[in-house]
């Protein structure tokens, strides 16, 4: 088969629909080696020229004209399948074989917390896709069941396809790195090349709304009162409706113990992995969450908040909070800072949790059972 697959959420900062589309795109290349696949984009996108079964296309429009022009150029292909990791526009308005990924419902279960003009197209667009889509991708059982709760779909048209931590996260042979391989540099850090805190909690994710990191400073400064020693590194680029948390640390006197880095890369996330007394998310609502995997494939412990896919992808491998309740996270990382049993309890499972998902067995599931 001719298979187009739209590629263009696998460039620049990669975040959960990126990280979805670069890791399984490259892992379907590397599997299957009878269908031609053809990966559309506005760009080039490093990651995937060394696949002979696979083409660039570049599509050079945005917006809406991007579809109409690729939906043209499939036409024109001949493309017999498309796959849509991260939008419902062409699956929802062309006559295209089409299977979609709907990775959550956030428009849908918290509209006030995602950018209004996505809400917008979502509802417009995501009901005609489901009911046109050949196949259906979900990356948790938790959108599953929200997917067919909220639109009534046969859970036959349904397959989960779960999200994995990046092959190039892993745990460390020391958790002493050498202090040139210990600075706080981010896309957005105010700190500059400082040298890492010897004690710290991290958390990485977009910054908005439902990722709830107001909750997060006001339990460190909490913890901090009694623990003055630690400091809290965010990691992650500002999206839609970041609030400025600058009033939040000054109002708590936290300036020097607070750090926001901004977007940074895999190589020094790794590093912030494997030093961090633990990692934190407070998340309110997500799809799947893959940051908390990554922590826990470097050991490194994990306190969560409890709701959405959480459970499900964390298993026993953490503690988890109400999201709505600073006090219970700082209970945590007290007991995180007070308890090495606990600690290695933690990062024993975790060790155990994240290898139960890979991306090469969820693109081998894909390929398996959407198209053979």
């Amino acid at each position: 088969m001719k298979i187009a697959i739209d590629i263009r959420s696998a460039g620049g900062m990669r975040a959960g629909k990126g990280a979805f589309t670069f890791n399984i795109v490259r892992e379907l290349l590397k599997i299957d080696h009878k269908n031609h696949y053809l990966l559309y984009s506005d760009s080039g996108i490093a990651g995937f020229e060394e696949f002979k079964n696979a083409a660039f296309k570049i599509i050079d429009k945005k917006g809406i004209f991007w579809h109409i022009k690729a939906a043209r150029d499939m036409k024109k292909e001949k493309v017999e399948l498309f796959i849509s990791p991260s939008s419902y526009i062409i699956p929802a308005l062309s006559k295209i074989k089409s299977i979609i990924v709907v990775h959550d419902l956030v428009a849908f279960l918290f509209p006030q917390s995602h950018l209004k003009k996505a809400v917008f197209i979502e509802k417009l667009l995501l009901k005609r896709a489901l009911k046109k889509a050949s196949k259906i991708i979900t990356v948790s059982e938790n959108t599953k069941k929200d997917l067919i709760e909220k639109f009534k779909i046969d859970e036959q048209k349904i397959v989960t396809i779960p999200c994995a931590a990046s092959g190039n996260h892993s745990q460390l042979d020391s958790r002493v790195l050498p202090e040139s391989d210990c600075e706080l540099k981010g896309s957005d850090s105010r700190d500059g090349s400082a040298v890492l805190p010897a004690k710290f909690f991290l958390s990485v994710g977009t910054i908005e709304p439902r990722k709830n990191y107001e909750t997060l400073i006001q339990a460190f400064a909490m913890f901090h009162k009694t623990n003055p020693e630690h400091h809290l590194i965010i990691a992650g680029k500002k999206g839609w409706g970041a609030i400025d948390l600058d009033e939040l640390i000054t109002s708590n006197y936290l300036q020097k113990y607070v750090h926001i880095l901004g977007y940074i890369t895999n190589k020094s996330l790794n590093k912030l992995y494997n030093q961090a007394q633990a990692f934190i998310f407070p998340s309110y609502y997500e799809g799947f969450g893959i940051p908390p995997l990554e922590a826990l494939k470097c050991g490194c412990p994990v306190i969560s908040s409890y709701t959405s896919s959480m459970p499900e992808v964390l298993g026993e491998a953490a503690i988890f909070c109400d999201p709505s309740q600073p006090a219970e996270f700082a209970k945590a990382m007290e007991k995180i800072v007070s308890d090495a049993n606990l600690r290695t309890e933690l990062i024993n499972k975790g060790r155990i949790q994240s290898n139960k998902f890979s991306w090469t067995s969820s693109a081998e599931k894909l390929k398996s059972n959407c198209y053979g």
